[in-house]
């Protein structure tokens, strides 16, 4: 009991997904000795939900930990293709499979009442002690408390989507991937840059003016759904206030960051809204670069934002083809330290 209650406390003083998933590995490793661990973070959406592997103990023995906002697609994968992770998901509900060699696999649900938030995935031996298994289930019901706490703190509370002041250090994450390696290359890429696009809803002032703040934010709300069900399951959603959304797009090239944008401002568009009917959003989006910092990859989006409403709304523009187009002109960094007295 003093064990489990240590590995509590240190579950307890983590501030975020990856800390508190490395915290939650050390506990069900110290505790409880599984063969094999695979901590799955859910990403669910209307065609399918997206398991990600960020962290555990494999077949071979080795300890894995991953970063657990910016999936990696090599170790994610379809609930579909494991029927245990698939009925686990489906029943909520804890599910076991008996293994060769005396051994069973057991996975558990981690969820709250709208979405599964993780699944895990445990080899464990079947004689292992009733008592145990309490402690198990209560360690996971608490992790699943101390997840939904942070996602709740994290979160925008009208939309769901993460909130501002998230916003910064996700960012900073993904520019650290911007950044040169050891060898002089870009981390990430391979298959395409991170984009950082900034949505608008169109004239929404009047939403507000003509129906009210109430089914303004009915509008907000729906937009943020169609938001999450338009996007890819690891691209990043977030309020940035009023009707501002911005998205952190993982890496693609510039053609495909267009489709899925303009994906979006097209389902924006044919959504019927609760009373208001039809609106639009106007997006503009920008490639992350090296060495870039937050204003400066905001304002590289903005530019492209402002064109996309000064060119007649429900549209998607983005920087650099503009700049390239000499539609714009580039913008300058900005430079300097901030004078704090």
């Amino acid at each position: 009991m003093l064990e489990l209650t240590r590995h509590v406390v240190r579950i307890s003083a983590r501030r975020d997904r990856t800390e508190i998933n490395s915290a939650m590995l050390d506990a069900l490793l110290d505790l409880f000795a599984p063969g094999e661990l695979t901590i799955h973070r859910c990403y669910p959406s209307r065609r399918q939900t997206i398991a990600f592997a960020c962290a555990g103990v494999g077949r071979d023995g080795q300890r894995f930990e991953r970063n657990a906002y910016l999936p990696e697609h090599r170790y994610c994968r379809s609930l579909d293709s494991d029927p245990l992770l698939r009925q686990c998901a489906d029943t909520q509900a804890p599910v076991l499979s008996a293994l060769d060699g005396g051994a069973q696999r057991i996975v558990f649900p981690v969820s709250r009442p709208d979405q599964l938030l993780y699944l895990i995935d445990l080899n464990l031996p079947v004689t292992f002690p009733p008592e145990q298994r309490i402690a198990l289930m209560g360690l996971i019901e608490y992790f699943g408390n101390h997840i939904g706490l942070l996602d709740y703190g994290e979160s925008d509370t009208l939309t769901g989507l993460a909130s501002r002041r998230t916003f910064d250090k996700h960012l900073f994450e993904l520019l650290g991937q911007a950044h040169p390696d050891e060898t002089g290359r870009r981390r990430g890429s391979a298959h395409g840059s991170h984009w950082l696009a900034v949505c608008d809803i169109d004239h929404f002032k009047r939403v507000n003016d003509d129906f009210g703040h109430l089914i303004g934010d009915e509008v907000l709300i729906m937009a943020s759904q169609v938001m999450r069900d338009s996007l890819r399951f690891d691209d990043q959603l977030f309020r940035f206030g009023g009707e501002e959304f911005i998205a952190l797009l993982q890496p693609t090239d510039a053609a495909s960051a267009q489709r899925v944008l303009e994906r979006f401002r097209r389902n924006i568009e044919q959504q019927v809204f609760s009373r208001v009917g039809h609106v639009t959003i106007s997006v503009g989006f920008s490639r992350l670069l090296a060495n870039d910092t937050p204003t400066n990859a905001i304002d590289r989006a903005d530019e492209a934002l402002y064109y996309a409403k000064r060119h007649g709304r429900n549209r998607v523009d983005g920087y650099e083809e503009l700049v390239a187009s000499q539609a714009i002109a580039p913008r300058q960094p900005a430079t300097g330290e901030i004078e704090l007295f």
